[in-house]
């Protein structure tokens, strides 16, 4: 049986480093072998082994057992010819999925409490990885299938993650071209009662898109966290963009604050991307007024405007690089495509709307475009009290 404390003594005391092989030996002794930890690239497309004793092959998410565990997260079960159960199980942090743990467990111990204790060992790895990122690039190496550009390592270093879940929501977040991202990025921050949530789009190419958007979202980070309300923020933020630039640059940011008690959405639009809304089985786009971009002009004074979601509400944003991508004849993915692929996406979960809505605006856009995209899915619960 998994000694929990023990795993969690073993993992506490391991070198950043080391994570995977100090799980590994630790659940041998508890007669638990073939452990296997995979984490899941930047374009969530294949499943890299970390920490194994030689390199092995990239799995696909889309094709394994690993890739189902990630993606369903739910425990997979596979059955060895010595009578060993093979368990899959996903290593999530409060719903932000970074990959599997695989082990294979005896058939005396392949019952609810094993598999539960092997989830718990899971999630505790999960969290010790976040932690150790700062002091190593074992796992970073590990979550790249090819290299990143210097631009796309800036982008996602300034990342909260790609998904975050608690009682009032599931939220997911992917970047496209995950390899080679240039300006377009996301931000959130939860509170105990409300959820801030911002999507940029900084003009231009390669790192000078990757400076601005990080200089706009670190100016909205600033803002935010003293305290101050949406269009103060986004004021403060185009101050800080028109100083550096003095206007020949700015950024495109869509800026919300979702109230858990109420379900009231703040919104300061002041660029390019957009909002839809799936309630039941209607899709629409949500309809705010658009404001100018941050830097833009000196002392822009940028206006709040509100609506609201209920229990049981999808909101999608997207990018201007996904909105408005061109197909080879030139035609707009545009606002029909868009409804399609939010109601074909309908069953899929939060965490995988982006990368499917993605694949689609890939397979309409022409293939020699280089802009960028990004897609944020909130799927809305609200709270108890409401």
């Amino acid at each position: 049986m998994i000694d929990y404390p023990k795993v969690e003594s073993a993992l506490r005391s391991a070198a950043p480093e080391a994570l995977p092989e100090a799980l590994r030996a630790v659940l041998l002794t508890m007669g638990v072998g073939g452990v296997e930890v995979h984490l899941a690239d930047y374009g969530l497309r294949v499943l890299t082994a970390v920490g194994g004793p030689r390199p092995a092959a990239a799995l696909p998410i889309n094709g394994s057992v690993q890739g189902r565990a990630f993606a369903s997260q739910r425990p997979q079960y596979q059955q060895a010819g010595d009578g060993t159960t093979i368990v899959t199980v996903p290593v999530t942090v409060r719903g932000d999925r970074h990959g599997t743990l695989t082990a294979g467990l005896s058939a005396d111990d392949a019952g609810p409490a094993a598999v539960e204790a092997l989830e718990a060992a899971a999630r505790l790895l999960g969290h010790e990885i976040v932690v150790a990122e700062r002091d190593t690039d074992v796992y970073h190496q590990a979550r790249r299938a090819s290299r990143l550009t210097l631009a796309a390592e800036t982008q996602w270093q300034l990342l909260p993650g790609r998904a975050s879940r608690r009682r009032e929501y599931s939220l997911g977040a992917q970047l496209e071209p995950a390899y080679a991202i240039r300006g377009d990025s996301y931000d959130w921050a939860a509170t105990g009662t409300d959820l801030a949530l911002t999507v940029v789009n900084g003009m231009g190419e390669g790192m000078a898109a990757a400076q601005l958007t990080g200089l706009a979202v670190n100016a909205l980070r600033n803002a935010r966290r003293a305290g101050i309300g949406l269009a103060d923020q986004a004021a403060l933020a185009d101050q800080a963009v028109y100083a550096q630039h003095r206007g020949d640059q700015y950024v495109s940011a869509l800026l919300l604050s979702f109230a858990y008690d109420s379900g009231e959405v703040t919104v300061v639009d002041a660029g390019s991307p957009q909002i839809w809304l799936r309630r039941g089985r209607v899709v629409e786009r949500v309809a705010v007024e658009p404001q100018l971009p941050l830097g833009m002009f000196e002392e822009t004074a940028y206006t709040e405007q509100s609506f609201r979601v209920r229990p049981g509400d999808r909101l999608v944003v997207i990018s201007d690089g996904a909105h408005a991508a061109l197909s080879p004849g030139g035609e707009a993915y545009g606002a029909a495509a868009l409804q399609r692929g939010i109601n074909s996406s309908n069953l899929l979960p939060a965490t995988d709307v982006p990368a499917a809505i993605l694949r689609e605006v890939a397979q309409h856009r022409s293939a020699d475009a280089d802009d960028d995209a990004v897609v944020v899915c909130v799927d809305w619960y609200g709270s108890a009290a409401a």
